[in-house]
């Protein structure tokens, strides 16, 4: 085991010492040690059941034949953090997380560990720790909330976002908002929708790194705690099988990933988090990878926020492994290992199908032909960008571009009312170094709905969404203007084109005659994890990690045409 290297032999006295005074025994000490991390936070109700939750996986650890060793790490909410400079380090947070695991759990030669997560930048952070290390682990997320109920309908955060927006415009009064704010969330658990955090838990099991079904039950379902428990028997069958991240992460692996995330519409932060995980799994998989599973994957699933329905129904109707069954047959998803030890298709099959629902369509009936993104490039995003296809417009937009520095100047102006019909708002130097941490744009494109403008202007940016973003949306954008990006070129007034069809972001304005007038903009933060982060950081394009991959992407020709295969699965 590994743990022997710090309590096997006489050497190692003084470690058995202080092992002892935590209140181990020889029996204990004696047994595999097995990390219990979690992401425990009561600033927010993502990660409020999760220390509950490793009392119950430390049982299960117990019980299965090995000794829990607990850890805590951190959390940044981002429905916190949204519209203010602290979201700058919400997507730093996915690198510490995943650098405190790695150190917590080498540092101490444990031998197994089961992850803990709730929130959007968590999930992700917990699949990178696990492909780091390749020790046996398995990861478990803390749930979705349950929906709070106003007027007698079902609402989320989404919809107290774009109640800030409709106030804003004088739909409705104090009263209305603060009504709405208090009923929006009633308790634990991560956001209701089909936005980041439920996205990435959907991920997970459909890379294998969780057991299928048991990210879907609801945080404060009774069955939870029986889910932490299992997984912490299942881990210790993990170490006895020596069945590792390593031996299930492969490209299949990601394009079925990919395949469940354009099936349910779901957040467009999945690109970012998913290039990072392959990065540290040593798999191949580039920003150009998701787009056959978006043109060739329909959605089936009506969920939020472009659909009607949480994840809490999404679980009544049978959850992920309901979205599975309906690809696996129409040949969408191809089989693999699980961290259970049974296949992806065995998972599936022994999952039980609701008889009566509406939230899951089949293939041959879904709500959209495509899935809920497309890849864009052009001389606005050489590397890539990310169009949000999660609304119910055109695949085309073509505006006249308003050009800000930041969020709180896009913001302001909406809120303003100084954007109209036609106009394409331009965000730049919210990149992931120019940010820097490359924050997400909720607070302005949840205003533009409240104000009655979802559909009738566009906005791009080299900072993020949050999955909760729904109208016509640009992000990602590659390269960012804080390095020099070509989006850093315009001017107000540039006209600016949006085409899904042709996946191409262009604008037919002369940029290369500004670019000798360009300058690099003052770095924002000048010490402190920001600045680190922002001198270390790769582009969106390659996930923002770190330790970015210094392949370039392949950049497809003209028409930006994916080649279809048989069983709707690309090579």
């Amino acid at each position: 085991m590994r743990s022997d290297l710090i309590k096997t032999g006489p050497d190692r006295a003084p470690a058995r010492a202080m092992l002892r005074a935590t209140g181990l025994q020889d029996s204990d000490i004696s047994k595999p040690l097995v990390a219990v991390v979690h992401t425990w936070s009561n600033v927010s109700p993502c990660n409020l059941n999760l220390r509950e939750l490793a009392e119950h996986a430390a049982a299960g650890i117990r019980a299965a034949g090995g000794t829990p060793i607990e850890f805590n790490t951190i959390a940044v909410t981002d429905g916190i953090a949204m519209g203010t400079p602290g979201m700058r380090a919400s997507l730093i947070s996915r690198e510490v997380i995943t650098d405190s695991i790695e150190l917590a759990v080498d540092g101490h030669c444990l031998d197994a560990m089961v992850v803990l997560c709730g929130c959007d930048k968590t999930i992700p952070a917990a699949a990178m720790a696990m492909a780091r290390l390749n020790i046996p682990a398995v990861a478990l997320y803390g749930g979705s909330i349950a929906h709070g109920t106003h007027n007698n309908h079902p609402i989320t955060i989404q919809q107290v976002f774009e109640a800030v927006g409709a106030h804003g415009a004088g739909k409705i009064d104090d009263a209305e908002l603060a009504a709405v704010e208090k009923d929006a969330c009633p308790g634990a658990g991560a956001c209701g929708g089909q936005f980041t955090a439920n996205t990435m838990a959907m991920v997970m099991q459909a890379l294998g790194l969780s057991p299928m079904g048991f990210n879907d039950i609801p945080a404060t379902h009774p069955a939870k705690a029986h889910a932490a428990f299992r997984c912490g028997e299942l881990v210790m069958d993990c170490l006895r099988q020596q069945r590792k991240p390593l031996g299930i992460l492969d490209r299949t692996a990601f394009q079925n990933a990919a395949r469940m995330v354009a099936a349910t519409a779901g957040s467009t932060n999945a690109v970012l988090h998913l290039l990072a995980i392959a990065r540290e799994a040593g798999v191949p998989w580039t920003i150009e990878d998701f787009e056959p599973a978006s043109v060739h994957t329909p959605v089936i699933a009506d969920l939020l926020p472009g659909g009607r329905y949480t994840a809490v129904e999404l679980f009544g109707a049978g959850g992920s492994a309901r979205v599975a069954q309906e690809l696996i047959a129409e040949g969408m998803l191809e089989d693999r290992p699980t961290v259970t030890g049974r296949s992806l298709y065995e998972e599936c099959a022994a999952a039980p199908r609701a008889e009566k629902q509406d939230v899951v369509h089949p293939v041959k009936q879904p709500l959209k032909p495509r899935g809920g993104y497309s890849i864009l490039y052009g001389n606005l995003a050489p590397e890539g960008c990310i169009l949000k296809l999660a609304g119910k417009g055109a695949n085309h937009f073509e505006g006249v571009a308003r050009v800000f520095e930041s969020e709180e100047e896009a913001f302001a102006a909406v809120q303003g009312g100084k954007i109209k019909p036609g106009d394409v708002i331009v965000i730049r130097n919210e990149g992931p170094a120019g940010g820097p941490g490359m924050r997400e744009m909720l607070g302005v494109t949840a205003a533009l709905v409240g104000r009655g403008l979802g559909n009738d202007v566009g906005l791009i940016t080299d900072g993020r969404f949050s999955g909760a973003t729904h109208g016509f949306m640009v992000g990602h954008i590659a390269p960012e203007a804080a390095r020099g990006g070509p989006i850093a070129l315009l001017h107000d007034g540039d006209r600016i084109f949006i085409d899904g069809d042709r996946r191409e972001l262009r604008t037919d304005a002369d940029l290369e005659s500004r670019r000798a007038g360009w300058k690099a903009p003052v770095a924002k933060v000048t010490h402190g994890a920001l600045a680190k982060y922002a001198r270390l950081v790769g582009s969106a394009s390659d996930g923002a990690t770190t330790h970015p991959n210094t392949a370039v992407s392949p950049r497809p020709q003209a028409q930006h045409t994916t080649t279809k295969t048989t069983a709707g699965v690309t090579a």
